[in-house]
């Protein structure tokens, strides 16, 4: 993204936040079940010791905006609580969504393209986006504008369910920066995506 100050001027590049993915799957890579349940994942987290939350909030605290899914915003809107609170969101979708009255003031519905999507985010001055939902997360991988995952592996096999990765056009190398194995079964591994 670029923009000039007068006409004439010289075009300055505003740098394109760092969109980031913070997700959890099933050892066999599954980000929901098949009708988009989390009911797994919800039962996994109940099993944490006290305070544990494996970063998330560390993570949540340090992004600017909160970027999903509609399939994502309507399962964690299934929780029965929303666990985002005090942060601004943006559901990406291309039909229109009736929000709940409690949301609005947080939550917004957009459409566009990955690309688009990024240049808007870049002039409004956002330094940090994290990234949520399983073709969300694809778009934007297929786009190359992931610059970090942070992927929790659960140790449950679903056998089915909605995958967080799909097919890509090209191959990405990951840079590994850090893994974390959790007495409780968790594992946490951090890349940082090389730049296409």
């Amino acid at each position: 993204m670029t923009t000039q100050d007068k006409p004439g001027a010289r075009a300055v590049k505003i740098p394109r936040p760092r969109i980031a993915v913070f997700a959890a799957t099933s050892l066999d890579g599954h980000i929901a079940r098949p009708d988009g349940g989390l009911d797994w994942l919800e039962a996994a987290n109940a099993r944490l010791p006290p305070g544990e939350d494996c970063g998330f909030r560390a993570f949540l605290d340090g992004a600017d905006l909160l970027a999903m899914g509609r399939a994502s915003f309507e399962a964690v809107l299934g929780l029965g609580r929303w666990p985002y609170e005090g942060k601004p969101v943006e559901v990406l979708s291309r039909q229109a969504l009736v929000l709940p009255r409690a949301l609005r003031e947080s939550v917004s519905v957009v459409a566009g393209e990955p690309a688009e999507l990024a240049a808007r985010w870049a002039a409004q001055g956002l330094r940090r986006v994290y990234l949520d939902g399983g073709q969300t997360v694809q778009r934007f991988l297929a786009a190359g504008l992931v610059d970090e995952i942070t992927l929790t592996i659960v140790p449950v096999l679903l056998g089915a369910g909605r995958p967080l990765f799909g097919a890509l056009p090209r191959e990405l190398a990951l840079v590994p920066l850090e893994t974390r194995s959790y007495g409780f079964g968790f594992v946490q591994l951090r890349y940082a995506v090389q730049p296409g």
